[in-house]
């Protein structure tokens, strides 16, 4: 089964961080699609545009982002803020993105359809 690439462009400016992700996962998954399958990767390819410009309250800035190297004692946090200014609002939302998506052989393959800009 072949599917068509197309794109979904995605504007970032007064949202609000979690909308912006909701939207994008569910797009990148293919949910929105009739013929949707799991199984199946969908070719469409998400834009993000203006995301330095997203609605973040001064509660959710010191939400936590953490990683684990797998190490005794790896765990390493950090809060938004923190990862937005190290990294920047791309990475702030490439990794909001990426916790709601499933965990499957299909996770790094469809945050590779995801183009983000600030």
């Amino acid at each position: 089964m072949t599917t068509e690439s197309n794109t979904h462009t995605i504007d970032a400016t007064g949202k609000r961080l979690g909308k912006v992700a909701t939207e994008a996962a569910t797009v990148l998954m293919g949910k929105n699609d009739p013929s949707y399958a799991r199984h199946i990767k969908s070719d469409v390819i998400v834009t993000i545009t203006n995301v330095s410009k997203l609605d973040i309250p001064d509660k959710k800035q010191g939400e936590i982002y953490q990683s684990y190297s797998g190490y005794p004692g790896g765990r390493k946090a950090e809060t938004l803020s923190h990862l937005a200014t190290r990294l920047g609002y791309k990475e702030v939302v490439k990794r909001t993105i990426g916790g709601m998506l499933p965990t499957n052989k299909h996770k790094k393959r469809l945050l590779n359809q995801l183009i983000i800009s600030e």
